[in-house]
């Protein structure tokens, strides 16, 4: 069994590199709807076998442009949600700064907890299980979920280790490519921008 998938993420928000939105219902702002109808002309040729969105409503307002060009539905996969970040969730990383257990948190991804909320393992088992159970396409799966789900999809893949997320780039509306065979995922290109 082999699928080529593309972890898109969503396009930009209001808060955006200055509040850990977490799990909240924000929108696309100007910008991220512009990423998403980029995302939908550059897969406009594309075939895709089928479309998945994790159900946060920014991941879904990227993923229906796409859906529309194609004339496919979007399925709302809740393995490929936001990482549950607990207390974090909400606050400005301005003082997120200050916080110890933010510190620990992105010093050691490979072990540490979000109080209250998930490990990066748990968010890499949901997430890897969920792309290694899709149904054999011969046309690429979108799959439109989160920035670090993607870095940490992608961390594991290449043995990078997960304390070193932060090295991987991911920008807002960008598409990494990935093949899934049997249980392996391989990486072939990483922070595609749709121009």
């Amino acid at each position: 069994m082999t699928n080529t998938i593309l972890l898109a993420r969503h396009g930009t928000h209001d808060e955006v590199g200055r509040v850990l939105s977490g799990r909240s219902e924000i929108a696309l702002n100007v910008a991220g709807r512009e990423e998403a109808e980029a995302m939908a002309r550059t897969l406009r040729d594309v075939p895709l076998g089928s479309i998945h969105a994790s159900p946060r409503r920014r991941t879904m307002e990227t993923a229906l442009p796409v859906a529309h060009e194609h004339g496919l539905s979007v399925v709302r996969a809740a393995a490929l949600d936001e990482i549950d970040f607990g207390r974090f969730t909400g606050l400005a990383f301005d003082a997120l700064e200050s916080d110890a257990d933010w510190r620990a948190w992105n010093e050691h991804r490979g072990t540490a907890r979000c109080p209250g909320g998930e490990t990066m393992a748990e968010v890499i088992a949901r997430a890897g299980a969920y792309l290694r159970a899709l149904p054999v396409s011969e046309a690429p799966i979108l799959c439109v979920t989160h920035c670090d789900v993607i870095r940490g999809l992608v961390a594991d893949a290449r043995g990078d280790g997960l304390d070193r997320l932060y090295a991987l780039p991911c920008d807002p509306g960008s598409l990494t490519e990935v093949v899934v065979t049997g249980e392996r995922l391989c990486v072939v290109a990483l922070n595609r921008r749709p121009g």
